[in-house]
């Protein structure tokens, strides 16, 4: 079984199920180093070396609908390559993920526990009417976290409330529109805009501002069940403040 990964998280979660199988990668999948070091790396997310790809000749290449372009899709599967489209706009389908891609590769029973660990801490967390929480994704224009999206179901998940829950996937607004919908805390994660100490203070009279890893948000896979415990840990921080 040979695998191509257009998606950095799930280039790891490959990494992590069955290793041997992983034969290339994007140069944005770096995690972890050691994978790095040892897998080549065939363009990026938003342009893969199809042609090279094509010509390794892979089983399966894993690509995910909001990560990669269909017309890179197209023409891989054009190519006569197998080409599985992941869809996770939710923990769950994160979930599901992480079993589909365990069957692939042949270690479903990794998959599976790796599964029950994030259900695990998902457990311990208590979904409901907790901080209320904005997190930008871009600067200028403010870009904010939206509804139907993987990490608004994650942060919904750990206990938080997104203000922007009822919005489309990464609306624009103005600082005064997030001032009006009343959080508890910004996240300002380091991608996909990288956020820094400095933009804190631009944030501050909407909320208290925090600097936060995106991967906590944004990646799925084997980082879940430390993610759900770091965020759990930021809400209730977030909550005491209230």
């Amino acid at each position: 079984m040979r695998v191509v990964s257009l998606v950095p998280s799930l280039t790891e979660l490959t990494w992590e199920l069955a290793p041997e199988t992983l034969a290339g990668r994007t140069k944005f999948c770096t995690e972890p180093p050691e994978m790095a070091a040892a897998v080549p790396a065939f363009g990026g997310t938003k342009d893969p070396d199809v042609t090279a790809i094509a010509a390794l000749r892979p089983d399966l290449v894993i690509a995910n609908r909001e990560e990669n372009r269909r017309e890179d899709v197209a023409a891989l599967e054009a190519a006569g390559l197998r080409v599985l489209v992941t869809v996770i706009d939710s923990v769950e389908e994160a979930l599901a993920a992480i079993r589909a891609i365990g069957a692939e590769v042949g270690n479903p029973g990794r998959a599976d526990a790796l599964a029950a660990e994030v259900e695990a801490a998902l457990a311990d967390a208590a979904p409901g009417e907790g901080p209320r929480v904005f997190v930008p994704i871009w600067r200028r224009p403010l870009l904010g976290l939206g509804g139907g999206t993987y990490g608004s179901s994650l942060l919904e998940a750990c206990g938080a409330v997104n203000v922007l829950r009822e919005r489309e996937r990464y609306p624009e607004v103005t600082l005064e529109e997030v001032r009006a919908l009343r959080p508890d805390l910004v996240l300002l994660p380091d991608e996909p805009y990288h956020f820094r100490e400095e933009h804190c203070a631009e944030f501050a009279e909407a909320a208290p501002a925090r600097l936060v890893d995106g991967k906590l948000l944004w990646w799925y896979g084997p980082r879940m069940p430390g993610s759900i415990r770091a965020l759990r840990t930021l809400l209730a921080e977030a909550a005491a403040w209230r």
